[in-house]
């Protein structure tokens, strides 16, 4: 496989090669193989985990890197590319808020699309934590790379990294003129431009640089309504830069960024089954066979079908963001970093909610909301064996959300509109010391104190008129009931890292630590039940207890990274939805769970046995299950003892296969074939009670690109296709009790053909 060092101006030529083996960033090796120069055995990788950079078989962290072109060469253009790619992490989306992300790592993720519920993973760009899991699952383009960072990682990142952080690192200016062109197409009527160019304005002092991206193609979800394709994407994004190095001791970089997403609404797949609310029985006209329909757990079709015949086709979002980071280096204090960011989003969506061809219930969406963060930090060396990391941060965030919910099944023009306000705010000091204790031993210490408040005011107003109408805020109605509920409440918290690592020999490094994560708690934002916006959930709980090796073999030729863990979960926030008797309402909530136990392993191999020729693999183990939870089914209105149940998107297996050849064509051409095969197990997706609806089936995915690329030439044509084999899986099920399931369908095979220019 291939990747090529920051700057380059050469073209990355193979899919997935760097996602299970860790060869992020390689030489501009001719050969193809990401290889070192001297050796032909497998290159160092720099990563910035622990927040400077360093060899990732240095790093004592159970880490996956993924270079940009890595990324792009797959064809992927958000984070949900990477799905199924990474150990022990899952990718993915809401079937009915697409535009919300869901990361699980290592069975540690949040089931709730709303902001109130916060994060377990962290999304960072350049050194910004983003906040809203909305618009999370990053539109991907001019990235450098990205870092999966597994387990905790509070003391370095901050609270809600109790699950682990995924660092993004797009491409920096270098200060020098080049740039790159790109395009694809693809069947469903895919086209995707990116670019980037850069212009010296002062040489050495300042430059200016422009990256892009435009991608379109349809849905291939038919509506049996009118026989149109649903979930279409449109997105056109832009980020600039504006570099100043006026000496070696000091660089800034103000970087700004708009994106503009005009994508199809939310499919909703009627997940129903014979006597189920809303269920639609086939043959009905208009109507497509539910893929839940019979009594065991739902399958995809050959076909994918569902109906929206009451709402615009629309899920809109905008999003405009700038960063300012600044280094200091060789000061009294250390070398200082500042990272001041700021980020503002709108987003605008409709979803026909029951997905069938009647006007049974919809819902509106519209979310506003922005955040600023500023970081301040010193890397300095105390004595020639100590390093300290230490610094503070300040994050302040604020959503204004509404749902307005027409129920038109229960009684025709209700509509329920719920409202939510809530502002955020953390403070935090963190330090953490590395230190050399021999040659070959090093031990660690972190520490991180926070402090969290939030202040929530959410609503709900039940009115009735014309269900026909545009007005999906209910004025003009005649309300029926409504409240106001919500608090304040502020939370504190220590966490820490302890760890040490020693090199046994020479490229052989064996580390072990526990850690101490925190998630903050909350208020329910979306209520339905006033007792439910008033009560704040409580906060969260995970220690970690890790342990590897990273080791480079025959001569750099062999890599073999292994890591084992075991996780205790307290308090663990669990989302429920559920329907109320006595108010005959939908109500949502957080619920704590009393203890969770998570352990396993990933394992992580790459090996270069000749020149032109990469094979890649890995292993990942999950075994997450409750410990303590005695949970109050509303349904049924027993208690039901969970212990031993299964977490919510945490399968027991995750294994990747793959192969890059390089194959010399004469006159110094290249033809590079690339293959990868993923396989996911079987999970429980967005049920508490492990039920068998909400399972998603075990997914075994081929994926290959054909590349052909002249020597010495500034470009490159290829073959890429993903899901070879076209088969036909559900990505996502929610098990809605009392209700109709809600499903979605993951992506079928795409192919296509791509062009680079690189100048």
């Amino acid at each position: 496989m291939k990747a090529w060092i920051i700057g380059t101006s050469r073209i990355a030529i193979t899919t997935a090669a760097l996602m299970a083996s860790q060869t992020a960033i390689a030489q501009d090796d001719p050969q193809g193989a990401a290889t070192t120069p001297e050796t032909g055995g497998i290159a160092e990788i720099v990563v910035t985990a622990q927040k400077r950079a360093e060899n990732l078989q240095d790093v004592p962290i159970s880490i996956t890197a993924v270079s940009g072109e890595a990324l792009a060469n797959s064809q992927g253009t958000s984070l949900q590319a990477l799905q199924g790619q990474i150990p022990n992490v899952q990718i993915d989306n809401f079937a009915n808020t697409p535009q919300s992300a869901v990361f699980t790592v290592r069975g540690i993720g949040v089931i709730e699309p709303d902001p109130y519920a916060g994060n377990t993973v962290s999304i960072v760009v350049d050194g910004v934590p983003q906040f809203f899991s909305m618009g999370a699952l990053l539109d991907l383009y001019d990235v450098d790379r990205i870092e999966v960072l597994r387990g905790p990682q509070g003391t370095l990142f901050g609270a809600n990294t109790t699950g682990g952080v995924i660092n993004v690192v797009t491409k920096q200016p270098t200060g020098e003129f080049g740039g790159q062109l790109k395009g694809v197409y693809g069947n469903y009527n895919r086209f995707d431009v990116t670019g980037s160019i850069e212009a010296p304005l002062v040489k050495d002092v300042l430059s200016l640089k422009v990256a892009g991206i435009h991608t379109q193609r349809k849905g291939w979800v038919t509506n049996v309504v009118d026989g149109s394709d649903m979930g279409s994407k449109s997105l056109d994004a832009v980020r600039a830069y504006l570099r100043f190095t006026p000496s070696s001791d000091f660089d800034a970089t103000l970087q700004g960024e708009y994106v503009r997403a005009r994508n199809g609404s939310p499919i909703i797949v009627n997940g129903a089954r014979p006597g189920e609310a809303l269920y639609v029985p086939p043959g009905t006209q208009g109507m497509y066979v539910s893929p839940c329909a019979g009594t065991g757990s739902c399958e995809a079709p050959d076909k994918y079908f569902s109906a929206n015949n009451t709402v615009p086709d629309e899920s809109n979002m905008d999003t405009y963001s700038g960063t300012l980071t600044m280094n200091w280096r060789n000061t009294a204090l250390g070398d200082l970093t500042s990272i001041t960011g700021y980020k503002h989003f709108k987003l605008r969506e409709f979803t026909d909610q029951d997905g069938t061809p009647l006007f049974l219930n919809d819902t509106y969406r519209r979310t506003t909301g922005w955040q600023f963060s500023q970081e301040l930090r010193t890397n300095i060396a105390l004595t020639d064996t100590l390093d300290l990391i230490a610094g503070g941060f300040y994050l302040k965030d604020s959503y204004s959300h509404i749902q307005a919910y027409r129920l038109q099944f229960a009684a025709p023009g209700l509509l329920q509109t719920n409202l939510q306000d809530q502002d955020n705010y953390s403070v935090s000091g963190f330090a953490q010391a590395y230190w050399k204790a021999t040659d070959k031993l090093k031990l660690q210490a972190g520490i991180r104190y926070s402090h969290e408040r939030t202040v929530s005011t959410p609503s709900l107003i039940t009115s009735i008129g014309n269900p026909l109408g545009s007005n999906y805020t209910g004025e003009g109605n005649l309300v029926i009931g409504s409240f106001t509920t919500g608090g304040r409440k502020s939370w504190n918290n220590i966490g820490w890292k302890v760890g040490a690592d020693y090199e046994i020999v020479d490229d052989t490094l064996l580390y072990a630590s526990w850690a101490r994560g925190f998630k903050s708690g909350g208020f329910t934002a979306r209520v339905g039940v006033p007792a439910d916006g008033a009560n704040p959930f409580n906060p969260e709980k995970v220690d970690t207890f890790e342990a590897g090796v990273k080791t480079d073999l025959l001569d750099r030729h062999l890599r073999i990274n292994l890591a084992a863990f075991y996780t205790n979960y307290r308090d663990m926030q669990v989302a429920q939805i559920y329907f109320d008797r006595d108010t005959n309402t939908q109500g949502n909530r957080i619920l704590n769970a009393g203890k969770s136990e998570i352990k396993g392993f990933e394992l992580e191999a790459t090996a270069v046995p000749v020149t032109g020729m990469t094979l890649r693999g890995s292993l990942a183990y999950l075994d997450a299950k409750y410990k303590e939870f005695l949970y109050n089914d509303p349904l049924s209105g027993q208690t039901i003892d969970l212990r031993g149940y299964r977490l919510q998107n945490a399968p027991k297996w995750n294994a990747t296969v793959g192969a890059n050849f390089v194959v010399p064509l004469g006159n110094g051409a290249d033809l590079v074939a690339d293959v990868n095969y993923t396989y996911t197990a079987s999970k429980y997706y967005t049920a508490i009670l492990d039920t068998p609806r909400s399972r998603i089936q075990p997914t075994h995915l081929v994926d290959g690109t054909l590349t052909y690329r002249p020597d010495g030439a500034a470009w490159s044509i290829g073959l890429w296709g993903t899901n070879l084999l076209d088969s036909r899986y559900l990505s996502t099920v929610y098990d809605s009790p009392g209700y109709a399931g809600l499903a979605g369908y993951a992506p079928p095979r795409q192919y296509g053909v791509s062009a680079s220019v690189n100048f």
